[in-house]
């Protein structure tokens, strides 16, 4: 009956403020955060708002994001993710953009589009959405460009959503769609896919990204980001950074042009930390035995690459990031019942390597938990 309630209410309420609900509450749950309650009126929302799921049928506001979608990253980061923008921050901004930035241009924009969607006119959608995308770069411009402009900006943008990083996507958003040309011809000189980052294809890539820089050197995060997208193995960026240092010094790698390829693999720890948070939090203790694995055998490529990684910045935030992880595991792994040792035992994932000790010595001051932590990572 309080659902009801609830969603009585909530259909009172605009579709693009449901859809800001919907979107904020899943960022929520990303996050790890306890919604009791609240899964009936999400799947309420999913059913109205996403009849078809994932692959639903365009909207005014899918093309106006479309250049950002090699950029986007699931998940709620709690971090800066250079290079990359947030999935669950494109519905707050839209409604910010529809409310707040351009109000009068986002409604003509939108009745627009309404008809080239509906006349399955998708070439002259694209043309309108280009159009749509220059104003709202050129008004982020000026908006964003004075100190009250920005806090202008961050208060309504609050007022949409908790999200620590929205404030970042927006501005990082700003300079994806000025740079959105330049980018998709980046994105088109690329290999579709990279299964083997070696010497030859570090040295092409580099040849593009050179090219890339000579015109648009704010955009090369985003550049960065593309080629991350198409690896194999994602935590090889960092070769761009190592590879043409003078030495494998930590402070030989940092002056590098592209030494922020470190950061961003640093970045994507970081979001593996989240996703592991999570899926101890929802008992898929599997998946988190993987992901842990995964952080692990990252962290050793980096240490492995980069000499003297510990005195840096970098290995500064590693730890950091350690910690946290380690806390993460103290809070939730003692909840789990010993049974789950055994499950966790069937799969080979490995996680032997510098951030296991860490974890283990974290736990050993939880009672009976060191042996299942060992477990959760995969040492038999």
């Amino acid at each position: 009956m309080r659902v009801d309630r609830i969603w009585e209410f909530l259909q009172r309420l605009s579709p693009l403020t449901r859809s800001c609900l919907l979107t904020e509450l899943e960022r929520l749950e990303m996050c790890g955060v306890d919604m009791p309650g609240t899964a009936d009126l999400q799947a309420r929302l999913r059913a109205e708002l996403r009849p078809d799921g994932p692959n639903e049928a365009p909207t005014p506001a899918k093309y106006f994001f479309a250049p950002l979608e090699p950029l986007l990253v699931a998940g709620a980061p709690e971090h800066a993710n250079t290079g990359r923008i947030g999935r669950t921050s494109l519905t707050p901004i839209w409604e910010w953009i529809n409310r707040d930035l351009l109000p009068i241009m986002a409604r003509d924009y939108e009745d627009q589009m309404r008809g080239f969607i509906a006349s399955n006119k998708a070439k002259e959608a694209q043309q309108t959405a280009a159009v749509f995308q220059t104003k709202v770069a050129k008004s982020l411009e000026g908006n964003l460009a004075s100190a009250e402009g920005a806090e202008r900006a961050r208060t309504k943008l609050a007022s949409y959503t908790a999200s620590p990083s929205v404030y970042g996507d927006l501005v990082k958003i700003m300079g994806a769609l000025r740079a959105r040309e330049a980018l998709a011809g980046f994105g088109k000189a690329l290999p579709d896919k990279i299964p083997k980052f070696d010497d030859a294809q570090v040295d092409k890539i580099m040849g593009l990204l050179d090219a890339f820089r000579k015109k648009d050197p704010d955009a090369v995060p985003f550049a960065l980001a593309l080629v991350a997208g198409r690896l194999k193995t994602p935590r090889e960026l960092i070769r761009l950074a190592t590879k043409p240092a003078r030495s494998r010094r930590a402070v030989d790698v940092a002056a590098t042009p592209y030494a922020i390829s470190v950061s961003m693999v640093l970045d994507q720890i970081d979001d593996k930390r989240i996703a592991l948070r999570v899926a101890l939090k929802k008992n898929r203790v599997v998946a988190g035995r993987d992901i842990l694995a995964d952080i692990d055998s990252t962290e050793a490529a980096i240490q492995a690459g980069i000499r003297e990684f510990a005195a840096s910045e970098w290995g500064a935030r590693l730890r950091d990031i350690r910690a946290k992880i380690v806390a993460d595991v103290e809070v939730e792994v003692g909840r789990f019942p010993a049974e789950l040792g055994h499950i966790l035992q069937l799969r080979g994932a490995r996680g032997q390597g510098l951030l296991s000790g860490l974890v283990w010595k974290g736990r050993d001051a939880v009672s009976d938990s060191a042996a299942f932590c060992k477990r959760l990572i995969g040492q038999t």
